[in-house]
């Protein structure tokens, strides 16, 4: 069944009409804080998006009170997705001009894209377009996660310089390969997933992922 309110965090670092309108086209409520205190009840489904720096991201949701909010929500074992940044965030540490500390709610480290391909020739930064999504070989399978209806080379849209690098590999939900190098794509650990990607942006797959995240 589907969840029928979703709380979007904004933040003050991106531009979230494109998230809140996948989220009511796939028929749930969006509601989205500029303030943890806003928030209220805490709601069935909670999605952190973003773009921009790791380090300023961080800064603000810890000035606007959504670090706590965030932790206290995912102790409640209700489904949370971070979204770009969103899901870097949930990480221990970003390198994304210096050091920054992250929420700590998955461990490992926010790390550049390689700027070689597999065979040492320079390519792109950023990683911009579409990439398909592979399973991971410690994953047996999707089931009971938002890529659960999403077919093995789907195509999602990603733009970005930095990736999460899990330290499990069992928190890998999902890779994609940029000039032979794999990169993660997208993270799942209990009730916290997160797409590196941007399923509001990805076409009718993206739909199906956002549709799957609100049922589950």
């Amino acid at each position: 069944m589907t969840a029928s309110k979703v709380m979007v965090i904004d933040y003050g670092i991106g531009n979230l009409l494109n998230v809140v309108r996948a989220i009511e086209h796939c028929g749930a409520q969006a509601q989205v804080v500029e303030q943890a205190h806003e928030a209220g009840q805490l709601p069935d489904r909670l999605v952190l998006p973003g773009v921009g720096a790791f380090g300023d991201g961080m800064k603000e949701l810890q000035a606007r009170g959504f670090d706590d909010l965030v932790k206290r929500f995912v102790q409640t074992g209700r489904p949370f997705l971070g979204i770009c940044v969103g899901v870097q965030m949930l990480f221990d540490v970003g390198e994304e001009f210096g050091e920054h500390a992250g929420l700590g709610l998955i461990p490992g480290r926010v790390q550049p894209v390689p700027n070689l391909d597999a065979s040492g020739q320079l390519h792109r930064i950023p990683h911009i377009g579409w990439s398909p999504l592979t399973r991971p070989s410690a994953r047996e399978s999707w089931q009971g996660t938002l890529l659960a209806d999403t077919p093995q080379g789907e195509p999602a849209y990603f733009v970005h310089s930095f990736a999460p690098v899990p330290q499990r590999e069992s928190h890998r939900l999902a890779d994609t390969w940029y000039g032979g190098v794999r990169i993660c794509a997208a993270v799942a650990r209990d009730n916290i997933m997160g797409c590196q990607f941007h399923p509001e942006r990805s076409a009718a797959a993206g739909l199906t992922m956002l549709q799957r995240f609100l049922k589950l």
